[in-house]
């Protein structure tokens, strides 16, 4: 009998992000179909304990522009839709999803944000000033530059030549 991987799942307008988490997977079997039928299976183990992910996807797929690649530690699948829209749920069928599945947040942009993920780092932020957030340290600290790190700072006064070649410790000056 074969187990189920954790899969994580994310999604965008035109693709389907598919991680299955499965550390040292061997001889790893992808299968994808235009209609939407996602196949995985694999080994795992010194003990080669198969896994395997059987899933009918929401929708139809362009498997020629799907791309997949196998880690060490999970396989990711890039699943690009047949249309460019947003799915409602990864699998066809309603109800509860198998507990093997899990969104992955660390993927996820919701369709209302997604133009804005593709924003770069010259983002606009339009007459919004950075310079008035309080971005300093914790609540009730002091913002005074009294230099109070600085009082407690040691001197070291440079290495004398003899002194490095003897082995002595340098002078440290004390205020």
């Amino acid at each position: 009998m074969s187990r189920h991987p954790s899969v994580k799942w994310a999604q965008r307008s035109d693709v389907v992000f598919i991680t299955i988490e499965l550390p040292d997977a061997q001889d790893v079997k992808l299968k994808l179909e235009p209609e939407g039928k996602f196949f995985f299976s694999a080994t795992s183990g010194a003990d080669k304990i198969p896994y395997e992910v059987d899933l009918d996807l929401h929708d139809k797929v362009v498997v020629d522009e799907s791309k997949a690649s196998v880690g060490k530690r999970n396989i990711c699948y890039l699943v690009k839709k047949a249309e460019n829209k947003w799915w409602s749920r990864l699998l066809k069928q309603e109800g509860k999803p198998p507990v093997f599945l899990k969104v992955d947040w660390d993927k996820w942009v919701d369709d209302d944000e997604e133009d804005d993920s593709k924003v770069g780092p010259d983002m606009d932020f339009g007459d919004f000033d950075l310079s008035k957030m309080n971005m300093g340290g914790a609540e009730g600290e002091d913002d005074d530059d009294s230099g109070t790190e600085e009082e407690n700072v040691e001197e070291v006064a440079p290495l004398k030549k003899d002194a490095s070649s003897s082995g002595a410790e340098p002078e440290v000056k004390k205020d």
